[in-house]
């Protein structure tokens, strides 16, 4: 895996406590400023920010995002040296430890430019939530295709921020008010998704997921399971998975006192979630457990990198490179995963012991 950007990469706490505050700056990263990110930031900052914010990213594009969206008046964008204490009210301050991007910068297409901005922002602020700088980190989407032209080869923030804390043990969360699904693998071809589960795999998404749920203000969080085969397995008449693998884990968790069942049928886990039996539901691979989510709407969908040793959200969906620069991006994403993110760092106590 080739990176490419800041040389130095900073540790985990060995404690694995959420470095996050509340007397501390939110962490916004711009993502990939081709795309709707700026916009979503902008018009966030112009709707007045619950809590001290600052934004990792361009001062250039984002002056001229305000100007586009007319909000140049109500808005003034500041360069900052360091987070700080941030900024809430008719002031964007914005932190760019790399090169500014160039004003010529396309919008709404694939450019390396923009593809290693959004790497280097989400860098620079990862090494600041490591020093305990930040509350926590929001992050706008950035472009896969954009970060392989400039050289950086990662699946996604994801794995970027896995890499970079050095976060041995870690999952993908999506969330909404009616549903939260963790996964068990993420971004890997189907096929190859039976090979990639163990039992200690399983067990760890399940600590993760009670990990998610504390964050959440869950003390005793009721865990589900999904199969990987129809029905779940069918008692081994579709696979075997959930007998060989699966229900080991659940056994394992459950002896350790954790509120964990199944393995549950993938076609109605979610349903029984949604209603309210269960408080989070361990997905085996990608779409069984984001097409729910998603389908119940990406307005109020948000992505949570759970294991780090800081809180870090995401918008649910992806650059929009067919409606930047338009005008008409809908910030509700961006806003669920910044109210998250603050839920998630508050002063109550969150568990320190995710499943490392």
């Amino acid at each position: 895996m080739t990176t490419v950007g800041p040389s130095s990469v900073a540790t985990t706490e060995p404690s694995g406590r959420a470095a996050g505050c509340p007397g501390r700056p939110l962490a916004f990263t711009m993502g990939d400023a081709a795309g709707i990110g700026p916009e979503l930031i902008v018009r966030l900052f112009a709707e007045g920010l619950p809590h001290p914010a600052v934004v990792y990213g361009d001062v250039g594009i984002l002056q001229r995002t305000c100007e586009s969206l007319g909000l140049s008046r109500q808005l003034r964008v500041q360069p900052l040296d360091a987070p700080g204490a941030g900024t809430t009210h008719q002031v964007i301050g914005v932190l760019n430890r790399w090169m500014p991007l160039p004003a010529s910068l396309p919008t709404g297409r694939v450019d390396p430019a923009a593809g290693r901005g959004a790497y280097e922002y989400l860098c620079h602020a990862i090494d600041d939530a490591q020093a305990h700088q930040l509350r926590g980190i929001v992050t706008a989407p950035l472009n896969k295709a954009a970060m392989r032209a400039a050289g950086v080869d990662f699946p996604g923030h994801t794995e970027i921020l896995a890499t970079r804390t050095h976060t041995r043990d870690y999952a993908m969360m999506l969330a909404n008010d009616e549903l939260r699904v963790l996964l068990v693998t993420i971004h890997i071809a189907l096929a190859d998704v039976s090979a990639a589960l163990s039992t200690a795999a399983e067990l760890t998404a399940i600590r993760l997921a009670q990990h998610a749920c504390r964050q959440s203000g869950i003390p005793q969080p009721r865990i589900a399971v999904a199969g990987l085969n129809p029905h779940a397995g069918e008692n081994g008449a579709f696979g075997t998975e959930e007998a060989r693998i699966i229900r080991p884990a659940i056994e394992q968790a459950v002896a350790q006192g954790l509120r964990v069942s199944g393995p549950w049928p993938g076609d109605t886990v979610f349903m029984r979630a949604r209603r309210g039996e269960f408080d989070i539901v361990v997905a085996q691979y990608h779409d069984q457990g984001l097409i729910p989510v998603k389908y119940l709407g990406l307005d109020e969908g948000v992505n949570v990198t759970v294991g780090l040793p800081f809180v870090r959200t995401s918008v649910d969906h992806g650059t929009a490179f067919d409606i930047a620069g338009q005008g008409v991006a809908d910030p509700a994403s961006l806003r669920a995963a910044m109210r998250l993110a603050l839920q998630m760092t508050t002063d109550r106590q969150a568990d320190s012991s995710p499943g490392r």
